[in-house]
């Protein structure tokens, strides 16, 4: 646990008490707070009580009273589409609003770290896609080097659930877009932004909003060394406002959509083989076409940013590649569960918007696609320029019907279950044929989550094998 520093003696409101809201209130409480906590559900609220927590309802008039801060679980609106009404009654009581992220980053460092060769380090992921895969292969190529490491944010644990640093640790954090937006401290030594597509737009009020909240990482931080896709226009943009000019080596530019050039400090892959490039010259490659783990371009993309990472750690390419090849990839993402009769089939259950499902349907041929859910803003239009390798579509979800008829080009099924899904792509696929679930929509007509309709359909796969 990270005990939080700065609130030694006051009361800290905690709003949401799901995993991060509780490793607030304990974190806050092993610092010598007061949490004072707040949720909606009885539920919630009774496990904070059996810890021994006081809660107290937060939207009652004078509830922020001898307050010091307001600490927010990150599924909890602050702004858009409008402000929580505990949120809205802190701000109007000139409470502070903050997050776990910000409190762990006011608190990390302590006094003891004077006494260690090597200072710990931070990084930090954020992006659209790629983030979550980005950061674990991150870590795992750290613990196959040697290196101390925790891995935590928005995969993992809470990052107040961390241990105190040691010498020489290096923290791993994937930071969604919620959590960026609120916190207000952000002080990492790496900083990587993946890409960006549409997301989460009505929590932030447009695609700007969006990107806003992703460039705080950034600009509130000012990291050592940041990492940055330049194969959209934003992090074209984020880079160039990082850079003091081509040959700042600060700003690492990593892109899978074309080679890189110039002065500066770059990592791209093509045709499965990436490279580094310094101050105009090759410095390192990796054949990335044999790594199982990380199949497609938009993986390729993950190790060109984990790569830079790795190098701005101090380690060497080979040490690098042999940490790739060892990375058995992350569930729900281009994970490979089955093989049979040269058939393989791939739950991508976290392609859960258009431009995540047109990348894994890019990183496979001959795809029997299992997709559907309950479809995001902005519909399906820009998923026909990647269905090219699609032999058939087999469609899920509560409106089925209409996500099948927006599948231009492309024979599509209405199968409406995961379980029929299966069973027609599993009768009917022929050896060299990819059964991929990327479902390109959210999960929530049929499902909790989309760990729950990957687990689904891993399940459905093992039972039509007879596994």
């Amino acid at each position: 646990m990270i005990p939080v520093q700065g609130f030694e003696g006051a009361t800290v409101a905690v709003l949401g008490l799901g995993r991060s809201g509780l490793a607030s209130a304990r974190a806050l409480r092993a610092g010598g707070a007061e949490a004072l906590c707040w949720d909606d559900n009885p539920a919630a609220r009774d496990v904070a009580e059996s810890e021994g927590f006081t809660c107290a309802d937060l939207t009652r008039p004078g509830a922020f009273e001898n307050v010091s801060g307001l600490i927010v679980s990150p599924g909890i609106p602050h702004l858009y589409p409008k402000p929580n009404p505990v949120v809205l009654a802190a701000l109007r009581a000139g409470v502070p609003v903050d997050n776990d992220i910000g409190l762990f980053f006011r608190s990390f460092a302590t006094a003891e770290w004077q006494n260690f060769d090597i200072a710990p380090k931070v990084v930090a992921v954020t992006g659209s896609n790629g983030k979550s895969t980005t950061s674990a292969l991150i870590h795992h190529v750290l613990e196959q080097a040697g290196r101390g490491t925790q891995l935590a944010g928005n995969i993992g644990r809470g990052v107040l659930d961390l241990d105190p640093a040691v010498d020489g640790d290096v923290i791993v954090l994937e930071l969604s877009s919620y959590q960026t937006d609120l916190a207000r401290a952000l002080t990492t030594d790496v900083a990587v932004f993946t890409n960006l597509s549409p997301d989460h737009l009505d929590r932030h009020g447009g695609m700007g909003g969006y990107f806003a909240a992703k460039r705080r990482l950034f600009a509130e931080g000012g990291p050592d060394r940041a990492v940055i896709g330049v194969d959209e226009a934003e992090g074209l943009f984020l880079a160039d406002q990082l850079s003091e000019g081509p040959g700042d080596d600060r700003v690492i530019r990593v892109s899978v959509a074309e080679k890189l050039s110039g002065p500066g400090w770059q990592v791209f892959a093509r045709k499965g083989f990436l490279s580094e490039w310094r101050k105009g010259r090759q410095v390192g490659s990796i054949d990335l076409r044999p790594i199982r783990g990380l199949p497609g371009t938009h993986n390729h993309q993950n190790a060109c940013a984990a790569y830079a990472v790795a190098r701005t750690l101090g380690l060497a390419p080979k040490v690098i590649e042999k940490g790739f090849a060892s990375f058995g990839g992350l569930p729900h993402r281009s994970q490979i569960i089955a093989e049979r009769d040269g058939v393989t089939y791939v739950n991508d259950s976290k392609a859960t918007n258009v431009d995540a499902a047109k990348k894994a349907l890019g990183a496979f041929d001959n795809i029997r696609w299992i997709c559907g859910g309950l479809e995001k803003e902005g519909g399906l239009g820009d998923l026909a320029e990647a269905t090219g390798a699609v032999r058939k579509a087999y469609v899920i979800g509560r409106e089925a019907a209409g996500f099948a008829m927006q599948l231009k080009g492309v024979e599509a099924v209405v199968c409406n279950t995961m379980a029929e899904a299966v069973r027609q792509a599993v009768a009917e696929a022929e050896a060299g044929d990819t059964v991929l679930l990327a479902p390109a929509a959210a999960s929530f007509d049929q499902y909790d989550s989309f760990e729950k309709r990957g687990e689904d359909f891993g399940a459905e796969v093992k039972r039509a094998l007879g596994f």
